[in-house]
């Protein structure tokens, strides 16, 4: 017969009512029913010798089937609506076929609801292909902090994404089906009291992950059906991560951790901001630790050799400047610049054949600033602009990014606390994001045989 199955909290209290009666008497307190007699607990009740003893046996049964199942599979321990691989989409309907909302408040939220893996710690060695992941920072901003809990706010927004099956009508692909083990890696343990030792942490963390060996590997040529090359200097195929931020400052380790596998990389960057100021100019960089912030990051990137110049581009620009200067300071650092009124002569056709002509064919990063929209359609981020892009263009611009080889992405300055009640801020962000991960499964990173 199986053995009787209790919870550890009725263990508990089986084991402290044993304790009572068969411990030492010198050990607990006196009762008037019991006698302490040699040093053990005597009832002088019949009915009580009876309960003792059904007590003991029942006791005995319960540790046997804990010992019998302590070996037990933890994996089967999932919390509820936990998806195991190969991903297959939550169920949302029920045998009827009636459509039910009820599964996208269950369980822990991920983003979209994808599979959560402990990439950074017991699940260092689970094999993936695209993984989002948190990086809680916003000590680098100038302006309004809030950021670190851009990640939680993102997979908020985004736990209706794939209630209807996830398949993006515009880009006609289901980024979820795609066949790639795509999964949400939680966050980055980031101090929030050292930014200098915080940007190392989010470096070596998403380093850690990036330098891993993907699961799928390198795909063939979508057009010719050829294998291609890899496109990574170690000659293997890598994951690619999307990171929740967290204010812009995080872009820089992110793209020193590019840099390890890719070498020099294209940037595209959505953001109302040049975020190429020299430290000087934009915070006075009264210390090495307060040079490097949410404007001068990729200044540094461009010292330090990550951005291949020429090649980059920024996309919705619409800051004041310090003087025309800025401009050429950003010209040095290898940006041409899309001006987001520019969208009203070019429109969306024009800004992306802009940016494919920029980038060309080479590899590129993607940094997304949710500045970029206007603050009529996301409010809640750290340094607002007015005049921006609406939210169905930025999101119509990256599907024409479609061709292109993203090797990874960041999406920052989500700051929920100034959001409205509606959460329009944080499902922008996951809806924009949802674009980005579409492209990238659409596109697989690899070069063609010459």
């Amino acid at each position: 017969m199986e053995p009787i199955r209790l919870k550890a909290s009725t263990l508990q209290i089986l084991g402290r009512f044993l304790t009572l009666f068969s411990g030492s008497c010198h050990e607990i307190f006196p009762s008037r029913h019991y006698k302490c007699m040699k040093g053990r607990w005597r009832s002088d009740r019949p009915t009580m010798k009876s309960l003792l003893s059904a007590l003991t046996i029942l006791l005995t049964t319960v540790v046997g089937s804990a010992q019998q199942h302590h070996d037990h599979n933890h994996a089967e321990q999932m919390p509820l609506d936990y998806v195991k691989f190969p991903y297959e989409a939550p169920l949302y309907q029920t045998n009827t076929g009636e459509v039910t909302a009820n599964a996208i408040f269950s369980g822990i939220t991920t983003f979209a609801k994808l599979p959560w893996v402990q990439c950074l710690s017991r699940q260092q060695d689970v094999p993936i292909d695209i993984a989002f992941l948190g990086a809680p920072f916003d000590t680098g901003t100038s302006y309004r902090p809030g950021a670190r809990f851009g990640p939680s706010g993102i997979r908020a927004g985004s736990r209706r994404l794939n209630l209807y099956g996830g398949y993006n009508v515009a880009l006609e692909a289901n980024p979820f089906k795609s066949g790639y083990r795509i999964v949400d890696c939680g966050d980055i343990p980031v101090s929030p009291y050292d930014s200098a030792y915080a940007v190392k942490q989010i470096e070596e963390a998403h380093k850690s992950i990036l330098q891993r060996a993907a699961f799928m590997p390198v795909a063939n040529d979508s057009d010719t059906g050829e294998p291609l090359d890899t496109i990574a200097l170690d000659g293997k195929n890598h994951p690619r991560i999307i990171t929740l931020g967290g204010d812009h400052t995080i872009t820089l380790p992110l793209l020193r951790s590019i840099n390890s596998v890719y070498g020099p990389i294209s940037v595209i960057h959505f953001d109302s901001h040049l975020d190429t100021w020299k430290p000087k100019v934009f915070g006075g960089a009264p210390s090495e630790t307060a040079a490097v912030n949410h404007g001068t990051y990729f200044w540094h990137a461009s010292q330090e050799g990550l951005i291949k110049n020429g090649s980059s581009i920024h996309g919705a620009i619409r800051t004041t400047l310090s003087g025309l200067e800025d401009y050429e300071v950003d010209d040095e650092v290898g940006f041409h610049r899309i001006e987001a009124r520019e969208i009203d002569t070019l429109g969306v056709d024009g800004i992306v054949k802009k940016i494919h002509k920029t980038v060309g064919t080479r590899p590129v990063y993607l940094s997304i600033d949710i500045d970029s929209i206007d603050p009529a359609f996301a409010p809640a981020t750290g340094t607002p602009e007015t005049g921006g892009w609406t939210t169905r263009e930025l999101r119509a611009i990256l599907r024409g990014l479609d061709g292109l080889q993203i090797v990874s992405a960041d999406l920052v300055e989500v700051a929920p606390a100034y959001d409205t009640n509606a959460e329009l801020t944080t499902m922008a962000a996951a809806d924009v994001l949802f674009e980005v991960l579409t492209v990238m499964t659409k596109n697989p990173l690899g070069k063609a045989r010459t």
